[in-house]
């Protein structure tokens, strides 16, 4: 493929720098189903590891590889679900730490309406994962990973946000790549020109940047607003980007290489429980074809069905596949709907 290479020598695939939190969906297995309904009405849910990075790196150890987590979280039971849980996935806790101020993990609460309606409701005062600090971040760890993934949602506040850029520049520094999974959640932040300044900034260093239109026009804001993918992509390409996926929700996606080249992918038809979540299988998905070696072509592909597979499901973690499944279910909408069906 040779669009990226990543050095084999080092024992960590990914390390990813981020958001954790506490998901509770409305309740959907044997016993209790909450049928599509107002949040408001919803009396039994069930609580999941959540936060994309989080369920990123669960995604990636699902399809064998190796990843470490950098994080914040409470010093309470839910903190210890949190640790427990990425112990249970072997997802490397050792720079996973405990808040000393008070702080909790953030709780999302999932309103299911229709399979193209939901949304979540966010607690995240005095929130845990933003009190990352740069006394967190340590080089060595660093130079244990072929990769680092920086959550956009780390750059929200200090002093996550400083910890988040020195973890960009020891990577840099010590030839890990970077991977940049620009987040926005528009709950974090005050400003759009706060947006554009820290997301640009880790987006000049990054070696793959992922994001959708919008997010890459909110980075893109106080540099060159406005621009189309082939021109965003340009401009990203022009610092050190080697691969720059810009998603379309259901008119699907792109990736653009250094090469000139693009390949583009749409979703895989799918009856939805919810509007969320097939971001962070797809990002899993695409990374672990990297890793594979694969055609881009291929590593989108895989992501898109793995996207597909999360917004059928009734949480963000839990149900996450590993590449036998996925394959199965490519094999299944193909033969359904066509070879081409996921290949714009």
């Amino acid at each position: 493929m040779g669009s990226i290479e990543f050095d084999q020598t080092r024992p960590l695939d990914l390390v990813l720098l981020g958001r954790v939190a506490i998901d509770f969906n409305p309740a959907w297995n044997d016993q209790v189903k909450e049928d599509f309904k107002p949040l408001k009405k919803v009396h039994m849910f069930e609580k999941f590891v959540g936060g994309s990075p989080a369920n990123i790196a669960v995604g990636v150890t699902r399809h064998g590889m190796k990843a470490g987590f950098i994080g914040k979280v409470s010093d309470d039971q839910f903190g210890e679900f949190v640790v427990d849980y990425f112990n249970e996935q072997g997802i490397d806790t050792s720079h996973i730490t405990k808040c000393t101020g008070g702080e909790k993990l953030g709780l999302t609460f999932t309103e299911m309406l229709s399979p193209s309606e939901s949304s979540i409701l966010m607690y995240r005062n005095c929130i845990a994962d933003l009190q990352l600090s740069v006394d967190d971040i340590d080089e060595e760890y660093l130079r244990q990973t072929k990769a680092l993934l920086i959550s956009g949602t780390s750059l929200a506040e200090s002093p996550s946000r400083e910890a988040a850029i020195k973890a960009v520049m020891l990577a840099k520094k010590n030839g890990t790549k970077i991977i940049f999974d620009i987040d926005y959640r528009a709950y974090n932040w005050k400003n759009s020109d706060e947006i554009s300044i820290y997301y640009s900034t880790v987006a000049k260093e990054a070696d793959i940047i992922m994001g959708s239109r919008e997010e890459f026009d909110l980075t893109e804001k106080l540099i060159a607003p406005g621009m189309s993918d082939i021109e965003s992509a340009a401009l990203w390409q022009s610092y050190r980007a080697k691969i720059v996926v810009i998603k379309h929700g259901m008119q699907g996606s792109t990736a653009y290489t250094a090469d000139g080249q693009s390949f583009s992918v749409k979703p895989f038809p799918v009856q939805a429980r919810k509007g969320f979540g097939g971001g962070d299988g797809y990002g899993a998905g695409f990374l672990y074809g990297l890793y594979q070696g694969w055609e881009i072509i291929d590593c989108l592909e895989f992501g898109s069905a793995e996207a597909s597979m999360m917004v059928r499901s009734n949480n963000c973690s839990d149900d996450l596949p590993g590449p036998e499944a996925v394959h199965a279910f490519i094999k299944e909408e193909k033969e359904q709907y066509g070879e081409m069906i996921a290949r714009a």
